[in-house]
């Protein structure tokens, strides 16, 4: 089961392992067409160990979707899992307000990762409308990496590009994490307590294109920092 870790304190993400993330973006299918409403699944590990950064996560996250709400038209659904096998979907939503709260009502509980069930869950979304993106935060994994290659390969499919972000340097989940974003398409970046300025502005980058491609990152970007600058001038080679 996940716990709180104990150890030194982690190094911050290098300069190098987010110009990775921006490069991996770069690379992405576009998303929607304009005028069209993007999809994205934002899911979290809400499990124990995930305790001593929840506050901090939940003021990043709430701003990304504040970001989402003036990036374009998108509909976010918020997923979680803790506790044992306890696994939450929250309905479609384009409020950011309602999302926030949604959010801040959770409680870490102890119990094992469920990443499996977040891919599945995705893709069984997917089969009913079109979704643009899978937003993962966790920092754990105790599965089997070969069933979440499986289902990764099944999103990649589907042409869903799945954005894994690593809070710490949990050894055994950083290479299934990455794996979920190369096969997916998608793009993975390490975290740490040192990164949430960093963290607040991919976020806000990844809502912004699924929500409504390069002029949505473009907007952005005027009032961004340097990550989503990077992140626009790359996209528009």
């Amino acid at each position: 089961m996940s716990g709180k870790k104990q150890g030194a304190l982690e190094p911050r993400a290098s300069d190098a392992e987010v110009t990775a993330f921006l490069d991996q973006v770069a690379s992405m299918p576009k998303p929607a067409a304009a005028g069209s409403t993007g999809r994205l699944v934002f899911a979290m590990d809400a499990t124990a160990s995930r305790e001593p950064a929840w506050d901090r996560a939940t003021h990043i996250q709430a701003e990304m979707f504040q970001a989402a709400g003036t990036a374009g038209s998108l509909r976010i659904q918020l997923c979680w899992y803790r506790g044992f096998m306890e696994f939450h979907a929250s309905p479609w939503s384009d409020d950011a307000a309602a999302l926030l709260q949604e959010m801040t009502r959770v409680r870490c509980a102890a119990g094992q990762t469920q990443i499996g069930r977040v891919l599945k869950h995705t893709i069984d979304e997917a089969r009913s409308a079109r979704i643009n993106a899978l937003v993962f935060v966790g920092d754990c994994m105790e599965e089997d990496p070969a069933t979440l290659e499986a289902l990764a390969g099944e999103l990649a499919l589907l042409g869903i590009p799945a954005f894994m972000f690593q809070d710490g340097q949990d050894p055994r989940a950083e290479p299934v994490f990455r794996a979920i974003a190369r096969l997916t398409r998608g793009a993975y970046c390490r975290l740490d307590a040192n990164s949430a300025e960093q963290l607040k502005e991919l976020l806000r980058a990844v809502a912004a294109y699924a929500a409504g491609g390069i002029p949505a990152l473009e907007r952005l970007a005027r009032d961004g920092g340097s990550a989503i600058r990077e992140l626009t001038h790359q996209m528009k080679r």
